[in-house]
């Protein structure tokens, strides 16, 4: 069908930019106007807090507010950055994130330890919001700016003197947008564990003002990080058998980033592997999960061959190698590729080789280490593979 028939001209062509693309199709940003995409909302706004703390300093954290008002409240004590340009820093304010996509920091090299958003999330959240409050607490002063629907309502102003670094972004979610403005405590806690687990040492909280009975609230931080993720997997199940999470983390430039790996076989026949790009779920798996599948069968395969235990086709042991095994794996990458547009299932082609030869060099040295441990590893293999 000819342009000129379908009407495409010019007049016809509704060109929408800044707050208004967003507004007008916010399923594009948030997946959709459900509670599903309220909480997405919220953890993009969550994420860039996250990311900030991580790259700032080492038990850092964030808290995250159900407002008795239906708004929330994200404060993180990571760097304090101006709220409007400094020239002092040379770099753009809070402001410049808040009401433009093209304000997403560059140079350096970065990796999004959390990805929901990343800068583009603020402008995002500022946009679907009837109203946003941007505070900066930053060099022992105060500076705060309101925001109705992503439209600055004055110029930023200072509070007075205060102590420490902390920024604060509170935002209710527009009832003219979304179906529901009510978060899920339940949902946004599990995701918050989820994110402490794959960020080591990361503290998390979350409270939720609206009760009538009174607040509640949980709190994360693991020192373990995703050992910790693994063990807490394993109790589900139980019957580990070796004591220790075996657990790694190794950089490879090759991929432009980072895995950390944890695992451990249990008496269970039932493999769970749960995997993440960014600490978000690839729920379809992907290279990561392929290069893991691939490094967890080479180790174990050599130190069975190179004993004498393993002789003849590889392919019925092959089968029964990830039998009881839970385990973690996640990636935190520079540039992730995703097929697909819901993220579930990571395409990055050099993680495959890259987490394949970190995890057979490391759960290899494991199993050297620990004999009486990979004896009751592989004889379990076995016994599965000559039931079967």
């Amino acid at each position: 069908m000819s342009g000129k028939r379908m009407g495409y001209d010019a007049v016809r062509i509704e060109a929408l930019e800044g707050r208004e693309a967003v507004r007008k199709r916010p399923g594009m940003w948030v997946g959709s106007t459900s509670e599903r995409g309220l909480h997405e909302l919220v953890l993009q706004v969550v994420g860039w807090s996250v990311n900030r703390v991580l790259a700032g300093r080492e038990g850092g954290s964030v808290d995250v507010t159900l407002t008795h008002d239906g708004g929330v409240r994200v404060a993180d004590n990571g760097p304090g950055g101006p709220l409007a340009a400094d020239g002092d820093t040379g770099g753009r304010g809070l402001e410049a994130l808040l009401t433009g996509m093209s304000a997403v920091e560059r140079g350096g090299r970065h990796i999004a330890h959390v990805s929901h958003g990343g800068h583009a999330g603020l402008f995002v959240a500022n946009a679907l919001s009837s109203r946003l409050t941007a505070e900066v607490q930053r060099g022992g002063t105060c500076r705060v700016q309101e925001y109705a629907r992503g439209v600055a309502a004055a110029q930023p102003a200072a509070t007075g003197p205060m102590a420490g670094s902390k920024t604060i972004i509170a935002f209710w979610p527009d009832t003219e947008v979304f179906e529901t403005t009510w978060c899920s405590f339940a949902v946004l806690a599990e995701r918050f564990q989820q994110v402490a687990f794959l960020n080591r040492g990361l503290g998390i909280s979350l409270t939720d003002e609206r009760p009538a009975g009174g607040a509640r609230a949980v709190s994360f931080r693991f020192p373990d990080g995703v050992r910790d993720f693994v063990a807490a997997l394993d109790a589900e199940t139980g019957a580990a058998l070796h004591p220790d999470v075996i657990g790694f983390e190794h950089e490879d430039p090759r991929m432009a980033g980072t895995v950390e790996v944890a695992l451990l076989w249990s008496g269970s026949r039932r493999e769970r592997i749960r995997s993440f790009a960014n600490s978000r779920a690839t729920r379809q798996g992907g290279t990561h999960v392929d290069g893991f599948r691939d490094g967890v069968a080479a180790a174990v395969t050599a130190y069975a061959r190179e004993r004498g235990l393993l002789t003849g086709d590889n392919a019925p042991w092959a089968d029964r190698i990830n039998d009881g095994l839970t385990a973690v794996v996640s990636v935190k990458l520079e540039h992730p590729e995703y097929l697909g547009a819901t993220h579930d299932l990571l395409g990055n082609t050099d993680v495959r080789g890259c987490v394949g030869e970190a995890v057979r060099e490391h759960l290899g040295s494991w199993l050297n280490e620990q004999p009486k441990h990979a004896a009751q590893v592989v004889d379990r293999i076995l016994r599965n593979t000559h039931q079967d």
